[in-house]
């Protein structure tokens, strides 16, 4: 195939630091463009020899990065018509990939906002079934996150993991397979939209005390109190978030 590179030992490819294989690096950079806008739906994709050759890639590891976009809803691809950006509303944007994706630039506003609003349909109703049925050695992980979370703090990765974790437990906590589904999208929404306000090197105010108004309320099975202070959690949260949009020479 010309130029194109034989498939080997995986090089390291795109922006992100870290060690992505090839093929996850090209999915990546190409998502962040299709996200961004640079590809715009309907638009047609350049052949895989071509691309392949541009990006100095084997044809294999191209092929693979199309069909994990394909996957994700963001590319479509037919015999003859070639490969094509989709919709908006064909886009899966609640892949956890996709997600951080949609931060590596400035998200759309609206879009965050759209994130807390289903936060706020799948969170309360979580919190209080897991006042109901949680157990005791989830009630541990719970209390083990938010001491990781104060200990680091939300501005490091290891205190948006343990913020994650606490969301993670409480939907498995609600012993429904279905809200459990929902936990690496919902801890996907948690990591980025923090990183995103102290990327804007604000200084919110401090979530721990809101995250343990929720826990006491679980380890007490006070399944009112639970959904009403996620309510609160979610609400301040989305005030801080305003905040780090609208402050004027933030970012």
């Amino acid at each position: 195939m010309g130029n194109a590179r034989k498939d080997g030992p995986e090089r390291k490819f795109g922006s992100e630091e870290g060690a992505l294989r090839i093929h996850q690096a090209i999915a990546r950079d190409l998502g962040v463009a299709i996200l961004m806008g640079v590809h715009k739906p309907g638009e047609l994709f350049e052949g895989e020899i071509e691309a392949a050759d541009r990006l100095g890639v084997s044809r294999t590891a191209y092929r693979e990065a199309v069909r994990i976009l394909i996957a994700k809803g963001l590319l479509e691809s037919r015999p003859k018509a070639g490969t094509r950006v989709l919709p908006r509303n064909r886009w899966n944007l609640l892949d956890p990939e996709v997600l951080g994706w949609m931060f590596v630039g400035e998200p759309d506003p609206a879009f965050i906002r759209d994130l807390f609003e289903l936060r706020g349909v799948i969170e309360p109703a979580a919190a209080e079934f897991a006042a109901r049925r949680r157990t005791e050695e989830q009630l541990a992980v719970m209390e083990q996150a938010l001491a990781e979370m104060g200990r680091y703090g939300l501005s490091t990765p290891e205190g948006r993991a343990a913020d994650q974790r606490f969301h993670h437990a409480m939907l498995a906590a609600t012993h429904n397979e279905g809200l459990a589904a929902l936990a690496s999208s919902v801890g996907a929404a948690v990591s980025w939209t923090t990183t995103f306000k102290h990327r804007k090197k604000l200084m919110p105010r401090d979530p721990l005390p809101d995250h343990y108004a929720v826990l006491r309320a679980i380890a007490a099975r006070d399944t009112a109190a639970a959904c009403n202070a996620m309510k609160e959690l979610l609400r301040l949260a989305l005030g801080d978030l305003d905040m780090a949009l609208t402050e004027p020479g933030a970012g």
